[in-house]
């Protein structure tokens, strides 16, 4: 069977490089980012350096032809200023639009993208944690109090018009929420059980994440019920302590995650949620 072939973008970040070894072995690879180097200041391999801010997409329309899917993990960093993000948010979500319209004007199938769980995350501050919802499926509308989530919803929200058929073709589009990518750092977190039970929710392992980006590429069939080939799907694993619901990531893409977090960081939950001289019993997420 004949590869799919799949550009990635910002493949020199944290997450492409989880995804990369098994990525470069399933399909044939198009690699593009602002620089050849990832963290470690390694370079990697095959890089074609585009700044897909650019509004002249002439620029690297080329890299959207004959492609069957798009894997759009791009981000340009935002400063610390609360107020202020929004200039930077503003880059993303202009960087978002370019590349939906070059998949789109090159008749690709497929972008999946690296939307985060920020895109809703008032929820989880408000809500979840205060133990005024218990799980958040991802059909709630995106609400965020933060200018980095705004961007990632309305990632969300323009990949839907791409998506609807308004503009002619329907461009299928999945949203991929990442959670947290990272080792849960019990020592860091030793001192904040709560901090500590909120990554443990929402921790992906990198098999589990690089699964669920390839059943996001391949699933056959992404339709919703009204017939729009748009989902928004959570990235965790299948963690005990889960706080986002898996529903269209299981029911829509097949994704069956294998790690959990409570399996893979017992020792360190033992030692710091248990016992009588812990200062945060065992609970789910936020409180003890």
């Amino acid at each position: 069977m004949k590869k799919k072939k799949v550009l990635m973008t910002g493949a020199t970040g944290y997450v492409a490089d989880q995804m990369l070894p098994t990525f470069r072995d399933r399909y044939e690879m198009l690699l593009t980012d602002i620089s050849t180097k990832n963290r470690r200041g390694e370079d990697v391999e095959s890089i074609t350096v585009t700044d897909l801010i650019d509004p002249d997409r002439t620029g690297y329309a080329e890299l959207f032809e004959g492609v069957d899917a798009v894997v759009h993990l791009a981000y340009k960093r935002r400063g610390r200023d609360l107020l202020d993000d929004f200039h930077d948010e503003k880059a993303n979500v202009e960087m978002a639009y370019n590349v939906l319209r070059s998949a789109y004007d090159a008749g690709v199938p497929r972008v999946v993208f690296a939307s985060s769980n920020h895109a809703a995350d008032w929820y989880e501050r408000e809500l979840i944690h205060e133990r005024k919802i218990e799980t958040l499926d991802p059909y709630a509308p995106a609400l965020s109090d933060n200018f980095y989530g705004w961007a990632k919803a309305t990632y969300e929200h323009m990949g839907f018009l791409f998506a609807s058929g308004s503009l002619g073709r329907k461009l299928e589009v999945v949203m991929v929420r990442i959670g947290s990518p990272t080792e849960v750092d019990a020592d860091r977190l030793g001192s904040n059980p709560r901090g500590f039970k909120r990554n443990l929710g929402a921790y992906i392992s990198p098999r589990d994440l690089t699964q669920l980006f390839v059943r996001s590429i391949e699933a056959p069939d992404i339709e919703n019920e009204h017939g729009i080939p748009w989902q928004v799907v959570y990235g965790i694993s299948n963690n005990t302590r889960a706080f986002w619901s898996l529903v269209s990531a299981r029911n829509v893409l097949g994704y069956e995650p294998e790690d959990d977090s409570e399996v893979k960081f017992a020792s360190d939950i033992r030692r710091l949620l248990t016992g009588g001289d812990t200062a945060s019993g065992p609970g789910r997420v936020g409180i003890p």
